[in-house]
């Protein structure tokens, strides 16, 4: 099965990136700076994904529309996500080839990132990418499970999930740690499981999907 991604330029990236993207994110959440992060990335994804297979075969085609634009569509969800003296905490759980971890610390650097990946050659792939970039996240190779692996970060204001399935007892948990954190899950039409402590508050429709769509999930506030 071909792993090869094409080669595009960094104009044509940009072109057809943006033409996969909602029509709600405009140059407020997409500065210019961000394309040529987005391209580095990609074309380390290119150098990588052949022997390590980092998206699979069935979403070669559509890198673009399905890991790039999903990523970035959970920006309007990150809007208020800020602090006055020091930055916010993202966390991403099992990022992989950095979906969506690498493309939103790339689109907010104003967030403190952490990117959580327990295969350690998919870790070498994101500590590599990062560093080409010149982005400042951090990459922790950890499996996220209870208790939470040493040096998971405390107090993170957004906890993110693309294609890592975490049971109710892992979000359980991270709520123990940052009870102020809101969840950002990517889901298909299936229920997410969650803890009683957690409900869900918003969602997003992904762009070109009728199922998928990211959830937004917080605490309930206790009686």
């Amino acid at each position: 099965m071909d792993r090869d991604l094409p080669p595009l330029s960094e104009e044509t990236f940009r072109a057809e990136l943006r033409r996969c993207l909602a029509d709600e994110l405009d140059d407020r959440f997409l500065p210019d700076r961000l394309f040529p992060l987005l391209h580095q990335h990609y074309q380390e994804l290119r150098r990588w994904n052949r022997r390590l297979s980092l998206i699979g075969p069935g979403t070669v085609r559509e890198v673009l529309s399905r890991h790039y634009a999903e990523s970035l569509a959970a920006l309007p969800l990150l809007q208020d996500v800020r602090r006055p003296d020091t930055p916010a905490r993202l966390v991403d759980l099992g990022s992989g080839a950095g979906f969506p971890g690498f493309v939103l610390a790339a689109s907010r650097p104003d967030l403190e990132v952490t990117l959580v990946e327990s295969r350690e050659r998919k870790w070498a792939f994101l500590r590599s990418a990062a560093r080409r970039s010149g982005l400042s996240c951090r990459c922790l190779n950890a499996r996220v499970q209870v208790p939470l692996p040493e040096g998971f970060p405390s107090e993170a204001q957004v906890v993110t999930c693309r294609a890592l399935a975490v049971g109710p007892e892992v979000l359980a948990e991270i709520h123990r740690s940052s009870p102020v954190a809101r969840f950002l899950l990517w889901q298909g039409e299936a229920p997410a499981r969650l803890p009683d402590a957690l409900a869900v508050t918003r969602e997003v429709h992904l762009p070109g999907s009728e199922r998928r769509r990211i959830l937004e999930i917080r605490g309930i506030e206790p009686p």
